[in-house]
């Protein structure tokens, strides 16, 4: 009976431990699964087209624009110049990390070459990056403020540059 009763404080414990662990690892989440503005952005570690390592967390104290995108994406593609303005126009100020989502190297390389953009575009042919963001439709992009935290998210295509600064320096862009 006594053996029981200790099997059965354990099983009770274990469910409110589990509950709890559930709750504070999806907090942070819409029902949907995407990030919730306010939530800290979640680090990444990956490689850029060119070969370069980035870290989200080694612009801490910057604001970063994180795009993803994909060459089959018209919208995507539509919004790609005004991005590609920001990121020209800010470059001190304002990290501008582009994500394409599921290409593999020799499609990304072969469009990045085709134009005229200089910002840096991370490959994330597995999904790992663009799983952890809860990116379920392109383009998508997140706003990180210098604190690290979600600041804005934008689903969709981004067609207006002055409310694109506005939501910059809302996240602590100087003008």
């Amino acid at each position: 009976m006594k053996l029981r009763r200790i099997v059965a404080l354990l099983v009770i414990a274990i469910a409110t431990i589990a509950v709890i662990w559930v709750y504070m690892d999806h907090s942070s989440r819409t029902p949907s699964g995407r990030l919730a503005v306010g939530a800290p952005a979640p680090d990444f570690e990956a490689v850029t087209w060119k070969g370069e390592k980035v870290r989200l967390s080694d612009y801490k104290g910057r604001v970063v624009l994180l795009n993803f995108w994909a060459t089959w994406c018209k919208p995507c593609m539509q919004e790609m110049p005004l991005l590609n303005e920001i990121h020209e126009s800010s470059e001190t100020q304002i990290a501008t990390l582009f994500i394409n989502a599921g290409e593999s190297k020799g499609t990304v390389s072969k469009y990045m070459e085709q134009q005229d953009f200089s910002f840096p575009v991370i490959i994330d042919v597995t999904g790992k990056i663009s799983a952890s963001y809860g990116v379920a439709a392109l383009p998508s992009t997140y706003i990180i403020n210098t604190e690290g935290d979600i600041q804005k998210i934008v689903l969709g295509e981004i067609a207006d540059f002055k409310e694109l600064q506005q939501w910059l320096v809302e996240a602590g862009a100087a003008k």
